[in-house]
């Protein structure tokens, strides 16, 4: 799967457990919106994200990636430590530039 640059490193960092290149890959005022709450800055998604895998111990597999309006959405399996395991949801994530500007999980 052909992933934009930005976005590959995210998933390679995550499954490297490397928060610093993971927060890297978004943009200073980057937003993410998961599970009703939204992150802002880079600080806050780093907090997110580590709070995150250690709670779930999720690992995620990206599927398949879309085009949809100004996002690329990608499908994701992911498995953890939580209910319904594993999972497969959308990773929809928006760019500027080399860098992530936003990213919604959902179902």
């Amino acid at each position: 799967m052909d992933l934009h640059r930005a976005i590959q490193t995210y998933f390679d960092a995550d499954g490297r457990r490397d928060r610093d290149a993971l927060t890297k890959a978004f943009c200073p005022d980057a937003t993410v919106a998961d599970e009703s709450r939204t992150y802002e800055g880079r600080e806050a998604i780093g907090a997110w994200w580590s709070e995150t895998k250690a709670q779930y111990e999720a690992v995620l597999n990206p599927l398949e990636a879309t085009r949809a309006d100004d996002a690329i959405v990608v499908r994701t399996r992911v498995s953890g430590n939580f209910p319904g395991s594993p999972a497969t949801l959308t990773f929809a994530f928006q760019v500027a530039g080399d860098r992530i500007k936003a990213l919604e999980i959902g179902a």
